[in-house]
This record gives structure tokens, C-alpha cells and sequence, in this order.
């Protein structure tokens, strides 16, 4: 899998993930609203960090999907973002 066909997958599958539970409250949202905040390749496996914001319903959410190149395999994690502090240097 090349990196733009990667790329379209991930935001494809995180739009349709999220998609999923806005549908109970009838909000959806398009691979657009998908943003990619970082990405590695290491060997065959790829690492991508991507980003959805929809204040109004659940506020930041990021989703980190994981490419396993040698069984064709991809996981996927969520996070959300709990609070942002300021630390003092």
C-alpha cells in the first residue's frame, strides 16, 4: 500500500468509525473533517496520528492507526483529550 492510498484509508476509516457513534444524534461528519497530525514509516509498517474535532459534541479526539505491512493488518487506537496544563519551565 503506497502512502496516498494509506493516507485515504485511515481518513476514510476514522471518518466511518466516528460516524458510527454520531449517529445517534444525527451529526456525521466526512473524511475531510479528518485531519493527519503525524506519520512514520519504519520497515513495512506505518504509523499515522490523525485528529477529529467536533467541539459541540465530544471536543478533540485522536485516533493512532498502526499498519502491519507483513500481515496486511491494521490497528487502530483512540484517545480523547482530557485537559491541557500549563507547566512552568
Amino acid at each position: 500500500m503506497n502512502e496516498k492510498d494509506f493516507v485515504a484509508f485511515c481518513r476514510k476509516t476514522v471518518a466511518e468509525l466516528k460516524n458510527a457513534e454520531l449517529e445517534k444524534i444525527g451529526v456525521k461528519i466526512t473524511e475531510d473533517d479528518v485531519r493527519i497530525l503525524r506519520m512514520e514509516e519504519i520497515l513495512n509498517h506505518r504509523i499515522v496520528v490523525l485528529e477529529t474535532k467536533i467541539t459541540e459534541v465530544s471536543g478533540s479526539e485522536y485516533y493512532e492507526i498502526t499498519y502491519n505491512g507483513d500481515k496486511n493488518i491494521a490497528y487502530v487506537d483512540e484517545y480523547l483529550k482530557v485537559a491541557q496544563r500549563v507547566v512552568v519551565m
